[in-house]
């Protein structure tokens, strides 16, 4: 899609018609729910992490945090760029490791006078509260879920300030519209612009002695 041209992997999206598209595309709902799709990747992303001794937790916290900037980046995108709303209901994947997967889209997005409300009830009420739910399975809280959230959302708003400037103003009011969604709400706080989540994504405990890096928008840091 032209709009999100040039942003970077977790923007990138294919196209695809109506109806199931060849192997190896797979529906992207099988991943939203708990169950053998969503286990296995789990499972894989502990494996790449360092295998056993990583808590299952914390490979579930690393696998959410993916697919939900996987998910935001680019429904943010195109939000801002086209004034749509991608319909996720349709969407595609390939279940690959290692950054973002291949995602497929219909040309069938939505659209609402309330960009910031329909954005919310496709998105953040949709795919994403749908993962939460999935999630809620694997002992994490649903502070650090919706910290994911916010998290994942941050990093798309910092690649599209930095390569889309001109959207800034449209940028600045849907973003300000979703953090104030109950799901949002106090997952975060900014410091002189700088974003700090409330919550910590786990990722540190992957390390062999439960002491590794910190992200940059850790409330550990």
């Amino acid at each position: 899609m032209n709009v999100l041209a040039g942003l970077g992997p977790f923007f990138t999206v294919d196209t695809h018609a109506a109806g199931e598209p060849p192997a190896p595309w797979r529906p992207l709902p099988e991943v939203l729910d708990d169950g053998p799709v969503l286990r296995e990747r789990i499972a894989q992303n502990r494996a790449v992490l360092g295998g056993d001794f990583v808590e299952l937790r914390v490979a579930a916290s690393i696998a959410h945090l993916g697919l939900a900037a996987r998910l935001l980046s680019p429904a943010l995108g195109l939000a801002v760029g086209a004034g749509v709303v991608p319909d996720y209901s349709t969407a595609w994947w390939q279940p690959t490791l290692g950054g973002a997967f291949p995602l497929s889209l219909t040309e069938n997005h939505v659209a609402g006078p309330d960009l910031a409300a329909t954005f919310a009830e496709h998105v953040v009420r949709g795919p994403l509260a749908r993962l939460d739910t999935a999630l809620a399975g694997f002992s994490l809280s649903g502070t650090i879920r919706w910290g994911n959230v916010a998290s994942a959302l941050n990093g798309a708003v910092t690649v599209l300030r930095a390569e889309r400037p001109e959207w800034t103003d449209r940028l600045t009011g849907i973003v300000a519209a979703l953090e104030d969604l109950p799901e949002l709400a106090g997952t975060a706080t900014r410091e002189h612009g700088r974003f700090r989540r409330r919550s910590c994504c786990l990722f540190y405990r992957a390390a062999p002695d439960r002491d590794g890096p910190k992200c940059g928008d850790c409330v550990l840091t």
